[in-house]
C-alpha cells in the first residue's frame, strides 16, 4: 500500500513487492474465481525492495530491461499497488514519465493545462496563476489553442513538461528522458531539474545512461530480475553494474551494453566491427562537431596509427557565447572500453576560434596501447557538461602496432625494484 508519513523522509519502502498472476486462458481465470483454487502461475516482478532517500538525494536505477525498474516506478507514483510491503510518501510527487499521454487530442493545448493540471493536483485557481509561467516556459505560441491533435510530438512533450514541473515537487521521478525537444530546449530541462536538485528536490532517475546516473546521483540501486542486487554510493554500484554487463556473451543484443560515455538516442547505431556512418546534424541543432581529425593515419582500411602519438583534433560550433565541452572515448574495435575522457572533467576549455567554432587538440603521448584494432568516439556537451549536443559514436577505427611481446590489452606506467 502507498502512504504518506510525516517525517521529513521523502521516500521510504519497506519490503515492497509486486505480483502478477497468470493464468493460462481466460477459462482458467474464471475457474479459480468461483472454485477459490489456486489455478495462477506468479510472476513477481518485483520482491522485497527497502531503502530511503532523504531530502536533496538523487537515486539512480539501473538494470537490464524487465528487471523492474518501471514497476519500481509505478509503485511509487502510485498508478500500481504493491502486492507486499509499504511505499511511504512524503510531499509532492511528480513524475516525468510518458509526457503528454494524459492529453485529450481533442481539447486546445490550453484546455489542456487545466484538464492534465487538475489530475497532477493542481486546481484551477492555481493553474490560471501558473499559465503565464507555463506557457512562456513550453515556447508553442498560438498553437496554445489549437487543439493538440494538430501538434507535432515535440510540441506535446513540451508543453506536457512545462505543466509536470510547473509546481516544484518533494520527489521527482524521471524515467529515461531527462530533455525533450531540440538542444536549446533541453537545455532549459536540464537546467529547471537542475534547479528543483539546488533547492532540495529528492530525485529518482531511471536511466540506461552510466553517464548521466554517474554525473546526477549520489547513491545507485541495481534491479535484477525484481530484486536489489546491490544498493549504495553510486561509483561502487554502477561499477558492478557494467562490470557485469560486459560479461554478457557475444550473442546478446549489442544494444544491450551501455558504454561509459553513451548516451542512447533513437539514432546511436549499435556496437559493430565495421565503421558507421557519420551521423547528420540534427535539423534544428546550432550546436555541433564540425570535425575530428586524427594525426598520423595512414591510406589503409582501416588505417594505420603511424606514430607513437595519439593526436586528435576536435573543432565544434557551440551554442551563441556558451563554453562547450568536448568528449573522446578509445575502446576495442569489438567493444571493450579503453578510457574515455571529457574537458569540463579535469578544467581543460576548448579554445576558441571565432564565429561560435572551439577548438580541443588531445594528445595521448606514446599511446600505452598493445597492438590491435581500435574505435574512437566524439561528444558534444554543453557548459556544465549535462546536456549532450551531439556525439559521433564508434565514427573511426584505426589498428596500432607497438613491438611488444608480451600479451595484454594496455602498458601501464610502472617500475620494477
Amino acid at each position: 500500500m502507498t502512504q504518506v508519513i510525516d517525517t521529513g523522509i521523502p521516500l521510504r519502502l519497506q519490503g515492497v513487492g509486486k505480483e502478477y498472476r497468470l493464468y493460462d486462458s481466460p477459462r482458467a481465470r474464471l475457474k479459480s474465481l468461483l472454485t477459490g483454487r489456486a489455478l495462477h502461475h506468479s510472476h513477481w516482478a518485483l520482491r522485497d525492495v527497502s531503502l530511503e532517500l532523504r531530502r536533496g538525494q538523487c537515486l539512480g536505477v539501473v538494470g537490464h530491461n524487465g528487471a523492474g525498474k518501471s514497476t519500481l516506478l509505478k509503485l511509487i507514483c502510485g498508478t500500481l499497488q504493491p502486492t507486499t510491503g509499504k511505499v511511504l510518501q512524503n510531499g509532492r510527487v511528480t513524475a516525468i514519465l510518458e509526457l503528454g499521454a494524459g492529453f485529450h487530442p481533442d481539447f486546445t493545448g490550453r484546455e489542456n493545462l487545466y484538464f492534465g493540471g487538475s489530475l497532477i493536483g493542481i486546481p484551477r485557481e492555481a493553474m490560471a496563476a501558473l499559465e503565464p509561467q507555463v506557457l512562456a516556459f513550453a515556447e508553442i505560441g498560438e498553437a496554445i489553442d489549437r487543439p493538440v491533435k494538430t501538434y507535432s510530438s515535440g510540441m506535446v512533450m513540451r508543453l506536457a513538461f512545462a505543466l509536470v514541473t510547473a509546481v516544484q515537487p518533494d520527489l521527482l521521478i524521471i524515467d529515461e528522458a531527462l530533455a525533450v525537444g531540440d538542444q536549446r530546449f533541453q537545455k532549459k530541462c536540464i537546467e529547471r531539474i537542475e534547479a528543483f536538485r539546488a533547492n532540495g528536490c529528492t530525485i529518482l532517475f531511471c536511466s540506461h545512461s552510466p553517464y548521466h546516473v554517474r554525473h546526477l546521483c549520489d547513491v545507485a540501486l541495481w534491479l535484477d530480475a525484481g530484486q536489489v542486487k546491490e544498493f549504495g554510493p553510486t561509483e561502487i554500484v554502477l561499477g558492478a553494474y557494467l562490470t557485469q554487463l560486459q560479461s554478457v556473451p557475444p550473442s546478446e543484443p549489442a544494444g544491450a551494453v551501455p558504454q561509459a560515455l553513451i548516451v542512447p538516442t533513437e539514432s546511436t547505431p549499435e556496437p559493430a566491427a565495421a565503421m558507421p556512418p557519420r551521423p547528420a546534424p540534427q535539423p534544428d541543432a546550432t550546436a555541433t562537431i564540425v570535425s575530428v581529425e586524427i594525426a598520423h593515419l595512414s591510406k589503409d582500411s582501416p588505417p594505420l596509427l603511424e606514430s607513437r602519438d595519439l593526436v586528435a583534433t576536435i573543432t565544434v560550433r557551440g551554442h551563441s557565447d556558451e563554453r562547450p565541452n568536448v568528449g573522446f572515448m578509445i575502446e576495442q574495435s569489438r567493444g571493450v572500453g579503453i578510457t574515455s575522457l571529457a574537458t569540463h572533467e579535469e578544467s581543460a576549455a576548448p579554445q576558441p576560434l571565432g564565429n561560435g567554432l572551439w577548438r580541443s587538440v588531445l594528445t595521448f603521448p606514446d599511446l600505452p596501447l598493445h597492438s590491435g584494432e581500435y574505435v574512437v568516439s566524439a561528444f558534444l556537451f554543453d557548459a556544465s557538461g549535462l546536456v549532450v549536443y551531439e556525439q559521433w559514436y564508434q565514427f573511426l577505427h584505426f589498428r596500432f602496432v607497438t613491438p611488444t611481446l608480451m600479451p595484454g590489452l594496455v602498458h601501464l606506467p610502472h617500475q620494477w625494484s
